[in-house]
């Protein structure tokens, strides 16, 4: 019986990492994507999000993004409404809402994000099983479902 691959939402900082990086655990993600070992889930805001800060911080780096995306093709959810987003204000900051939102939206496992000071460690509670982790963390509960 085949196991049913694991549902990654990454966040613009998780993508950029992975893209950015040769090694180390974001593109370790992007990798088991690419095998297709998990299935990456990203939100429009996210993709906006991740070429518009490569573009200013990485601009030799958009091109080959851009041919990555392409390749990883990544599903591609719409950004969640105002009502949905509205949900999570309670639990994280405006900014971070509409993520959080997405990724509960697409029904993730994992929402994946290098952001320590509003997702990492909050016990933010969206009424769902989805764990929300750092590349690495999400590494060590794959290695363990293997």
């Amino acid at each position: 019986m085949r196991r049913q691959r694991s549902k990654v939402f990454l966040d613009t900082s998780a993508l950029i990492a992975g893209i950015a990086s040769v090694k180390g655990a974001a593109r370790a993600v992007l990798q088991l994507a690419e095998t297709g070992l998990i299935e990456i889930i990203v939100s429009r805001q996210v993709i906006v999000e991740a070429d518009r800060n490569i573009e200013d911080k990485l601009p030799e780096m958009l091109g080959e993004y851009r041919k990555f995306i392409e390749l990883l093709a990544p599903v591609l959810v719409d950004d969640p409404s105002f009502v949905e987003i509205k949900r999570f204000l309670t639990v994280i900051n405006s900014d971070d809402a509409p993520i959080l939102a997405a990724a509960v939206n697409a029904d993730a496992d994992f929402l994946i994000t290098w952001d320590k000071k509003h997702f990492i460690g909050k016990n933010i509670h969206v009424h769902s099983n989805m764990k929300i982790v750092t590349p690495g963390e999400f590494l060590k509960y794959f290695r363990e479902s293997l």
